[in-house]
């Protein structure tokens, strides 16, 4: 059987959307309660089956608190499945059986904490806190915009440049530009293009400005500014990096 608190398309403006797969339905619910409690929308689910096919269908899903005991598929085999197709969502496990070789064994499956039954429900929800802020994290450090040319590496969140790991220093309009240059490697950006991207449509002024600082940026990313290799003229379009 399968229940849900609300459908996975209606989850929104919530810390975060939590699937409990608990086939006793006094502990489902109290768990349910709590994490609602705390700002979670919830998606319930009395056995691993049914609860393989939500994580299939949710449109969001960030946390699973996984029984280990389940009907049809259990917590061990449903966690197993959950990382061999390669769905990294995190999963806290929780247990009657509370033995270091049962925590050992939901861990090495992929689990990524274990409670032991009974616990409080303000320790899971913490845990469920933590679990979340780790894979948000996470998440943040492994999708970090970095784009490198030559041997120029470009960090834009951070508003930095290096050349051969040596930091350089960029106007706000230099850096701007390199930043459109890099973002679009081999694109021909004519003055006009460049002017209303890094200036602005409300800029007023002659479009000679675009020159000045691109004569101003090679000179700080070019070996030889009289002879550039990063940011290219290409007669009577503009200006490309390549």
């Amino acid at each position: 059987m399968l229940l849900t608190e609300q459908a996975p398309s209606a989850i929104k403006n919530t810390v975060g959307c939590v699937l409990v797969v608990e086939d006793e339905a006094i502990i489902q619910e109290a768990i349910a309660f709590a994490l609602r409690q705390d700002g979670y929308s919830v998606l319930l689910a009395e056995d691993g089956y049914n609860a393989l096919q939500i994580v299939k269908n949710a449109a969001k899903l960030d946390l699973v608190i996984l029984d280990l005991m389940l009907p049809s598929i259990n917590g061990l085999d449903f966690c197993r499945i959950l990382r061999h197709e390669g769905n990294n969502v995190p999963v806290l496990m929780i247990s009657a059986r509370g033995n270091e070789s049962d925590r050992i064994a939901g861990l090495e499956v992929g689990a990524d904490d274990y409670l032991s039954k009974p616990f409080g429900m303000r320790e899971l929800v913490a845990r469920c806190r933590a679990l979340l802020r780790r894979s948000r994290r996470d998440f943040l450090a492994t999708n970090v915009t970095v784009y490198k040319f030559g041997d120029i590496t470009m960090y834009p969140d951070e508003c930095r440049v290096t050349i051969n790991d040596a930091e350089i220093n960029l106007s706000p309009k230099e850096f701007r530009l390199l930043d459109l240059f890099m973002s679009h490697p081999r694109r021909v950006w004519s003055r006009e293009q460049l002017l209303e991207k890094v200036w602005g449509v409300d800029f007023v002024g002659d479009s000679k400005t675009v020159d000045v600082h691109i004569r101003w940026l090679r000179e700080k990313i070019e070996v030889d500014p009289s002879d550039p290799k990063h940011i290219v003229t290409v007669r009577g379009f503009g200006y490309r990096l390549g």
